[in-house]
């Protein structure tokens, strides 16, 4: 009867706007400036999300960057542009980036929303590189995540909760598989979080679990068998194409809500790049009404999560 009751409510749907683990030389079509990028957050909404995950990049070099002069320029043109948005912004960052970067921008500007990261793992992009051997730099990034832990352990994930709830930020817990869920089930334990939790279901990084149906029934199961049905709301990323959207059509009729957009998937449809985030919006919303749900408007996601308002942000 729960799956029955959350097949009723309407989807949200969260874009990712650029990431910080997909390159311009990959796709012409991934924003890097704070102009293009607020832009695409724009065209976003207009197709649909509710929400935009953010991440900002230095428009000289197009790399992730913690630059909170940066942030602050990206944050404010997104609400400029589309002032009933939800944003949530990463605390991932990029490579390399110290957890007092990750976190920085939730102290600075308390957003609506942060991600958090729930385990320490692998996340490794080094298969891509030999397709860039003539982009000496480009090839040493990929490459060099070979050797790469993404750190996010106790004591990290601990700080980042305190600074969000000292801002009455909502945290967005990334779970890259069941141990992501264990973590979080002993924070919960620990004190550190306040339910119901929000969940994204990061399905498909290399150093992760894998992308498939099998995986996304798998992690929910046990998110229901660990935390409880009363205790989580959740989304779900499909990392690469097909599968953000093979992914997002089973959640929407498994209940849940969905992610799409540029930093988890570059493609409209095989081999064809997608031209900004809002076709992949539009492509995923026609999937999700097809299959008899409605889509949340910026405001009604905010009911359903429990955000503070759009009002009550720094920026």
């Amino acid at each position: 009867m729960a799956e029955l009751s959350a097949w009723k409510e309407k989807c949200i749907i969260t874009c990712a706007l650029t990431g910080g683990a997909t390159f311009p030389q990959q796709s012409p079509y991934i924003p890097v400036t704070p102009d293009q990028i607020s832009d695409e957050a724009k065209a976003a909404r207009d197709a649909g999300a509710a929400i935009v995950h953010v991440h900002v990049r230095n428009p000289k070099t197009g790399l992730p960057t913690p630059d909170l002069g940066i942030w602050r320029e990206n944050l404010e043109k997104i609400k400029q542009k589309a002032d009933d948005l939800i944003i949530c912004c990463t605390t991932g960052g990029g490579k390399d980036m110290t957890a007092d970067e990750r976190i920085a921008p939730a102290a600075e500007f308390a957003p609506e929303m942060c991600s958090c990261n729930t385990e320490t793992m692998n996340f490794s992009m080094f298969p891509l590189a030999e397709r860039f051997k003539d982009d000496e730099l480009l090839y040493a990034i990929l490459m060099s995540t070979k050797d790469y832990v993404f750190k996010n352990t106790f004591a990290d994930v601990e700080r980042f909760m305190t600074v969000m709830y000292e801002n009455d930020v909502k945290p967005e817990f990334e779970c890259y598989g069941p141990n992501g869920l264990w973590n979080l089930m002993a924070m919960i334990r620990f004190g550190w979080v306040k339910l119901p939790a929000h969940m994204q279901f990061v399905l498909g990084v290399l150093g992760g679990t894998g992308n498939t149906v099998y995986e996304l029934t798998h992690i929910y199961t046990e998110a229901q068998r660990i935390l409880g049905n009363q205790n989580f709301t959740w989304s779900v990323i499909g990392v690469g194409y097909p599968r953000q959207f093979h992914l997002g059509a089973v959640a929407a009729v498994m209940g849940g809500h969905v992610r799409v957009g540029l930093e988890d998937n570059l493609f409209i449809r095989y081999r064809e790049l997608a031209k900004g985030n809002g076709p992949i919006v539009e492509k995923m919303v026609r999937i999700i009404e097809d299959l008899g749900r409605e889509i949340a408007t910026p405001d009604e996601a905010r009911k359903m999560l429990g955000l503070k308002g759009i009002d009550k942000v720094n920026f």
